[in-house]
């Protein structure tokens, strides 16, 4: 359990961040778990497997990937403790083995859609995003992009770092800049922390601003995410809840001190209409927003009377 609570701890703070990151994760915390777990029967097995997903999925409540990962992890038909902790193995085994292979689907369907000399704009860090950007770049593909800095985190700094590694020409602007280098720009490609069943993209706070921008510009916006990324609760109406982090990301609260008329908000993560996304890159296909309901039902294996 060591392992698990330091995992649940380290993906609520950040220091595991990215939404296919934490499934992963989450999956290895459970295979281990599983492989150490003592029940003396099944209903304690269950008792104890039901608290450990309950612990990673209340760590982040937008990242849609968590609960998928640990749905799919921990769904065992076994009557006996020896053969529920073997299948949750295989099933977390066979997760991270998949959400590897996800990453190297999602580049090559995606390096479809750059051309040769295009600029790209992205915004966070989103291995499926780079995923599509890098692999366009080993094609032989002349391509450069820019990079937001992804405010308050800073979570840009990684993405110019993974980037130059590679060798590509990048540039680093501030949030606010992005309106002004639209109309440089020929695609924009970001990743997602969840899809609702309407093709909604839920990702870093900021993106719907780019997307917004792209539209007003006529600049391609598609997103990358693989197919456990896509929220099957949203089939029923359910909202995605927009995490609201703590103010000491934003400002130090001293500085707020003697100002008592003045609150922060920190929501990490914005909802961009699906009228606005062009594509979604997945390991699945290249897909229109509107096919979100296929991806969930086929893909996750969700059906209508799981949810009810």
């Amino acid at each position: 359990m060591n392992h698990l609570l330091e995992t649940a701890e380290k993906i609520r703070t950040m220091e595991i961040r990215g939404a296919g990151r934490i499934a992963t994760s989450a999956a290895f915390a459970l295979r281990e778990y599983a492989e150490t777990l003592k029940a003396e029967s099944m209903e304690q097995f269950d008792s104890m497997i039901a608290d450990a997903a309950n612990i990673l999925i209340d760590t982040r409540p937008t990242a849609v990937s968590l609960p998928n990962a640990v749905r799919l992890t921990t769904k065992y038909t076994a009557s006996t403790v020896e053969d529920a902790r073997q299948e949750i193995i295989n099933n977390a085994s066979r997760f991270i083995k998949q959400a590897d292979e996800a990453l190297e689907k999602i580049g090559t369907i995606g390096a479809r859609r750059i051309h040769e000399g295009d600029l790209i704009m992205t915004h966070c860090n989103s291995h499926a995003a780079l995923s599509v950007i890098t692999t366009a770049f080993e094609q032989g593909k002349n391509i450069s992009v820019i990079a937001t800095e992804t405010r308050p985190r800073k979570q840009g700094l990684l993405t110019i770092k993974h980037l130059n590694d590679f060798g590509i020409p990048t540039t680093l602007i501030v949030d606010s800049a992005a309106r002004y280098f639209m109309k440089y720009v020929d695609n924009v490609i970001v990743g997602a922390d969840a899809i609702a069943v309407n093709g909604a993209l839920v990702n870093k706070i900021g993106t719907s601003q780019l997307a917004l921008a792209a539209h007003e510009a006529r600049v391609n916006f598609l997103a990358a995410a693989e197919t456990y990324k896509f929220s099957p609760n949203t089939i029923l109406g359910e909202l995605i809840k927009i995490e609201e982090r703590s103010i000491d990301e934003v400002i130090e609260p001293r500085e707020l001190e003697n100002l008592q008329n003045v609150i922060v908000k920190n929501p990490a993560f914005d909802i961009t209409p699906p009228e606005y996304i062009d594509l979604i890159i997945t390991d699945g296909g290249a897909l229109p927003p509107g096919m979100a309901y296929t991806v969930i039902k086929e893909h996750l294996g969700w059906e209508l009377k799981d949810l009810v």
